[in-house]
């Protein structure tokens, strides 16, 4: 998987390191984390493009980002297409939640998912609750979800 730093400079290490050198870093110049992470998605035309990130925010001092960009050819309903959002975000928080419990590192889990029943995308919000408070994450949905709902969807338009 490819990831890049908000300024597009390319991440070189495997993501897994990237974010434990970047822990570590910031512990050692007295900043407390917490990381976000959400995906949001786009179609245009026959392609969907999806954009995964990790949102870090540094207490009382901003923060930053690591973005990575997939596109497929594949075709998906609305609530299909909701729920492999947070799959794709599932997966890199699985993959990463280690290193939070490890470092003492907050971590939530975005979706870019109404609450608002009106709005189509609700309708994956029963399930995308369950699937993240089931793996055992912090579950964020709009307005709240800024990772997926702003950062993320940022990157994808």
């Amino acid at each position: 998987m490819k990831w890049r730093k908000f300024n597009g400079e390319n991440i070189h290490l495997p993501i897994k390191e990237a974010v434990a050198e970047t822990i570590k870093r910031e512990a050692e110049n007295g900043i407390k984390l917490k990381v976000c992470i959400g995906t949001d998605s786009q179609v245009k035309g026959l392609d969907t493009e999806f954009a995964t990130v990790i949102v870090f925010l540094r207490e009382h001092s901003g923060g930053f980002m690591y973005i990575h960009n997939e596109k497929t050819k594949q075709s998906y309903h609305i609530k299909e297409r909701m729920l492999v959002e947070v799959a794709k975000s599932i997966e890199i928080a699985y993959e990463l939640c280690d290193l939070f419990i490890e470092y003492g590192v907050e971590m939530e889990v975005h979706a870019d998912i109404n609450t608002n029943p009106n709005f189509k995308s609700n309708d994956a919000l029963k399930e995308a609750m369950g699937y993240i408070l089931g793996m055992g994450f912090a579950f964020k949905a709009k307005p709240e979800a800024f990772a997926s709902s702003c950062c993320a969807d940022k990157i994808c338009n």
